[in-house]
């Protein structure tokens, strides 16, 4: 016999706001395939727990719920989606190692500014400014 469980029976024990059940149910994140209840209840399977550790795990690593539901879509075929899985981590690395370096940039640049900073400079009457420490 399958467990079937009512959208607030899921929040409860996943401790995830109905808000948030619904909205993954309506993107197809999960699979409401009892479908819904006299009442108009989603009604879900037991399985939704997995899927939902599953959401909040790849949501932690950087991924958009746009990706999620590809490698869900990827599963919901009968494959093993991790070699997607390990792309978009892969992805994720490179995107956060650009951001890096980008940020190294930006803390030379304001290191520099800060190292010549003067409190009370005096103003250029020739260059009106509005903080001559800041000027190219």
């Amino acid at each position: 016999m399958t467990l079937c469980l009512k959208i607030g029976e899921v929040a409860t024990r996943s401790g995830l706001p109905v808000k948030t059940i619904r909205y993954y149910a309506d993107l197809q994140l999960l699979d409401s395939a009892m479908g819904r209840s006299p009442n108009g209840y989603r009604i879900f399977t037991a399985d939704v727990f997995n899927r939902l550790a599953f959401i909040k795990r790849a949501q932690s690593l950087g991924l958009s719920l746009q990706e999620i539901g590809e490698i869900l879509g990827i599963h919901d075929q009968g494959t093993l989606p991790c070699g997607v899985v390990k792309q978009r981590l892969i992805e994720k690395v490179n995107h956060i190692n650009s951001q890096i370096s980008e940020l190294v940039t930006l803390k030379a640049e304001l290191q520099g500014i800060l190292s010549g900073w003067q409190d009370f400079p005096t103003p250029d009457s020739s260059r009106p400014t509005i903080c001559p420490n800041l000027q190219p």
